[in-house]
């Protein structure tokens, strides 16, 4: 199960991959099927990031966790 972290909702646009950055910060990137797209970035809000986690942008368009199955690994 995945738990909500973020307060800020992120309008998704189609051709577009959603991901967080090194900065903390959620960035869109255009797929291959987009190629007049451009990196940027979306929203204002920090993310601060735990190690074992997943994290990604939810279908309601907030950012979410989900604690990494590892199988036996650290």
């Amino acid at each position: 199960m995945a738990e909500r972290i973020g307060k800020e909702k992120i309008s998704r646009e189609d051709g577009y991959l959603y991901f967080i950055g090194k900065d903390s910060y959620v960035w869109a990137s255009p797929m291959k099927s987009n190629p007049r797209g451009r990196k940027r970035r979306i929203g204002s809000e920090k993310i601060s990031k735990e190690k074992g986690y997943l994290y990604f942008v939810d279908k309601n368009g907030y950012v979410a966790r989900a604690k990494m199955n590892r199988k036996g690994r650290r």
